[in-house]
Parts: C-alpha cells; structure tokens; sequence
C-alpha cells in the first residue's frame, strides 16, 4: 500500500532508547525453499533482534532443511513447525499465532519469507515507535519487479491502494482509517495479547489489515509509511502465482463488495477513449481523439508512478497493467462470491465469519 514518500529521518539515525535483543522476529514459511536464506540472513543483521523464529508451515520442499544449516551460524534462529491446520484458521495466521506462544520479547515483528530487511530496519521501526507513540509500525516494502507482467500490475494495484489508504488518515488517530502490511508489521507484545492476537482473525485472509483496524479501535496509534530503504520484496516468481495471491486479496482490499467492484472498473477502464477509438473506424477523426484522450489518461497514471517513486518508464505498460488489474479484480470478485479462494495449495472458504479449511 503505496502513497507518497513520507519517512521521518534519514536510514541509520540511532535511536535513543531503542536497545539491542528488545524484538522477536517470527517468519511463516510455507514452501520458501529459494528466498527463505535471504529473508533470514537479513533479519540476523539486526542488532535488536533476540532470536528469530521461522515456523516451518508444513512445507514439502527444502524450506526446513535451509533453515536448519543457518542455524549452525545464526545462533538466536529457531525452526519450529505449526503442526496439522486447524479448522477456521488460514495457514499464515496459525503459523504465526504458533511462532508468537514461543515469543519472548517485548516487541514482535511479522514478516515474510520473501521480505528482504535493509540495514537498521528495526532500528528505524523502534525509532517511529518512540517518535509517534505507536504500538504498531508497518512499512509498505519497496517491490521488486523484473518480468513484464510484474511491472504492469503490481505498481498499478499499489497505486489504487494509495487512493484507498492513505498514509496520513491511517496515521491520524482520529480516523477510523486503518491499514498495514504483512511484509512488515511490528507490534508491542502487550498490545497484541489485549486485541487477541492473530487468533481473533484466524480465519481473515487479510489478517495485516484486521489487525491495525482492531489495534486502532482499541484506542492505540498505528503508524504506516513507506518502506523504500527500509525493506524490499519480490512478491511473485511467476504469472500465476501473482495471478492467484491477488485474487486472493484484491476483492477484500478494494472493499469487498459488488459495487465497490463496480466503481473500481468503471473508474479504471478507459470507457471513453476505447468507444471513440471505435467509432473512429468509421470517423477517421474521432479515432485521433480516441488516441489523446487514451495518451492523457497514460500520461496521468506516469505522473502517479513518479510521485510514488515508481520509474516514469513503467507508463508504457498502462495498457496492460488495466487489462490485468480488471481481470484479476474479477477473478477476486467470482472468488469471493462462490466463497472458495486457493492459495499455496490450500482451500479456504470465505464468508461471514470466514473459516479456512
């Protein structure tokens, strides 16, 4: 969830008060064979980390085995396992909610596998904590994009985010605005005990955001910034599994409803340009109106991209990434109302209260 650039200090300012071994790290990992090493690696380098737990989520590939050879350097790394899925918890949140009971610091960071720290991100966490008295910090990670389709959808869908939550509503205690980000959401300990934890929303699949919403309303401050500098992630390796994690979000992220839908694509989908390119089959001039009119909608969404420190080259994928952002929101869509969504091998149904199975 993107907005502006807002960060309070420069990367490595030290914090005063902020002390070494005051934060436990706990990582879900369910099949993260190839990025779990850097992920982990990452983490160590963080001085106020006291240990760090990775909770092996009945992975069938070599996620465990990684793990278990870092360990010989790491000595604050643990591997635990969550154990059998129980009924009405998705695999993340269980995964968590296990990590968490063997927890013993004052501070807990939520991360995922794929999330790769900078240097004193926790430092630069505990400092906004200290800064703005906050009991949750959460960064909107940095995205790293290499294949076409990433840098078509993924900077589109982070930019619709941005419109939806911004980061000086979530961060105004008098809003009802409420938002964070799972690649990382640092929470005081005592304050994720009084909301129950991750098992009063053991069945959301978006558990970043029914947490600040509950953190807030329990009348505690949240503060969510952007995370450039601060942490990175390659969310997706591959067009479906990019395709099936945001048709597992998007339709709860854009406000899970059909008219909520309805606006996204009304707004999104450039109408008038596409009906005067086809009228101008027929009447040569409106297809050259058609074509401008499409040219500064384009034009638009690179000013968007530059003001949210995306590269200015990504416009060039505008047309695509609505195609996909349309699509995608569908597939959410028809998802959500057959109450069936998938997601690492796992199906969940989805509903009111939402249950996993």
């Amino acid at each position: 969830m993107l907005s502006e650039e807002h960060n309070p200090s420069p990367i490595g300012t030290l914090i005063a008060g902020a002390t070494a071994g005051s934060v436990t790290a706990i990582v879900p990992a369910r099949n993260e064979e190839a990025v779990i090493a850097k992920c982990v690696m990452s983490l160590a380098c963080q001085q106020e980390i006291t240990e760090i737990l990775v909770v092996n989520d009945q992975s069938t590939d070599g996620t465990a085995s990684v793990v278990r050879s870092l360990m010989e350097k790491i000595p604050h790394l643990r591997l635990l396992e969550s154990g059998g899925l129980p009924d009405g918890w998705v695999g993340k949140n269980y995964a968590l909610w296990v990590g968490v009971k063997q927890a013993k610091c004052a501070w807990l960071l939520f991360t995922d596998a794929d999330a790769e720290q900078e240097k004193n991100s926790v430092s630069r966490a505990l400092q906004i904590a200290q800064e703005q008295s906050a009991a949750l910090i959460s960064f909107s990670p940095e995205q790293v994009t290499e294949a076409w389709y990433e840098k078509a959808l993924i900077p589109y869908i982070y930019l619709r985010l941005a419109k939806r939550f911004s980061y000086e509503q979530v961060n105004d205690p008098s809003s009802r605005a409420a938002a964070a980000n799972g690649q990382f959401l640092m929470i005081r300990r005592d304050v994720y005990d009084a909301i129950g934890g991750h098992s009063s929303v053991a069945g959301e699949v978006l558990e970043d955001v029914a947490i600040a919403m509950r953190v807030k309303a329990a009348g505690h401050r949240i503060w969510f910034g952007s995370g450039k500098g601060i942490v990175r992630v390659r969310m997706y390796h591959s067009f479906p599994e990019m395709w099936q994690g945001w048709k597992k979000n998007l339709y709860r992220l854009m406000g899970g409803t059909p008219w909520a839908v309805f606006r996204e694509m009304e707004t999104n989908l450039p109408w008038i340009p596409v009906l005067l390119i086809v009228a101008g089959l027929k009447y040569p001039f409106l297809l050259f109106v058609g074509i401008l009119f499409l040219i500064a909608r384009q034009t638009s969404y690179g000013l968007d991209l530059a003001r949210n420190q995306y590269p200015f080259s990504f416009i060039f994928y505008y047309v695509p990434a609505v195609a996909l952002y349309v699509g995608v929101l569908w597939a959410s869509y028809r998802s959500h109302v057959n109450g069936r969504i998938q997601w690492k091998g796992r199906e969940y149904s989805v509903g009111a209260p939402e249950s996993a199975r």
